[in-house]
Protein backbone atom coordinates (compact mmCIF):
# COMPACT_ATOMS: atom_id res chain seq x y z
CA UNK A 1 0.00 0.00 0.00
CA UNK A 2 2.95 2.37 0.78
CA UNK A 3 4.43 2.15 -2.67
CA UNK A 4 0.57 2.53 -4.02
CA UNK A 5 0.86 5.96 -1.81
CA UNK A 6 4.37 7.07 -3.86
CA UNK A 7 3.24 6.19 -6.80
CA UNK A 8 0.28 8.12 -6.23
CA UNK A 9 1.99 11.45 -5.02
CA UNK A 10 4.49 10.78 -8.23
CA UNK A 11 1.34 10.71 -10.44
CA UNK A 12 -0.33 14.01 -8.95
CA UNK A 13 3.10 15.81 -9.10
CA UNK A 14 3.64 14.94 -12.55
CA UNK A 15 0.51 16.08 -13.93
CA UNK A 16 0.63 19.28 -11.72
CA UNK A 17 3.96 20.15 -13.15
CA UNK A 18 2.76 19.22 -16.91
CA UNK A 19 -0.18 21.43 -16.08
CA UNK A 20 2.88 24.79 -14.81
CA UNK A 21 4.58 23.96 -17.90
CA UNK A 22 2.25 24.58 -20.00
CA UNK A 23 0.91 27.51 -18.32
CA UNK A 24 4.18 29.09 -18.86
CA UNK A 25 5.23 27.71 -22.46
CA UNK A 26 1.74 27.57 -24.15
CA UNK A 27 3.41 24.27 -25.31
CA UNK A 28 0.42 21.40 -25.99
CA UNK A 29 2.85 18.77 -25.63
CA UNK A 30 3.00 19.21 -21.50
CA UNK A 31 -1.07 18.84 -21.32
CA UNK A 32 -0.66 15.84 -23.86
CA UNK A 33 1.91 14.33 -21.61
CA UNK A 34 -0.24 15.33 -18.23
CA UNK A 35 -3.70 13.89 -20.08
CA UNK A 36 -1.22 10.32 -20.65
CA UNK A 37 -0.29 10.23 -17.07
CA UNK A 38 -3.41 10.87 -15.36
CA UNK A 39 -4.79 8.40 -18.01
CA UNK A 40 -3.15 5.79 -17.45
CA UNK A 41 -2.79 5.86 -13.70
CA UNK A 42 -6.58 5.94 -13.73
CA UNK A 43 -6.59 2.56 -15.37
CA UNK A 44 -4.05 1.43 -12.66
CA UNK A 45 -6.09 2.55 -9.91
CA UNK A 46 -9.05 0.36 -11.53
CA UNK A 47 -7.14 -2.29 -12.23
CA UNK A 48 -5.89 -2.43 -8.57
CA UNK A 49 -9.53 -1.86 -6.90
CA UNK A 50 -10.51 -4.76 -9.44
CA UNK A 51 -8.01 -6.94 -7.93
CA UNK A 52 -8.88 -5.78 -4.47
CA UNK A 53 -12.73 -6.39 -5.28
CA UNK A 54 -12.40 -10.12 -6.79
CA UNK A 55 -10.43 -11.22 -3.47
CA UNK A 56 -12.85 -10.07 -1.03
CA UNK A 57 -15.23 -12.23 -3.19
CA UNK A 58 -12.79 -14.96 -3.40
CA UNK A 59 -12.25 -14.99 0.78
CA UNK A 60 -16.15 -15.32 0.78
Amino acid sequence: MLLLRIVGVLVAITVGAGIVAFLFTRDRRYLRLSWQVAKYAGLFALLVLALMFFERLIVL
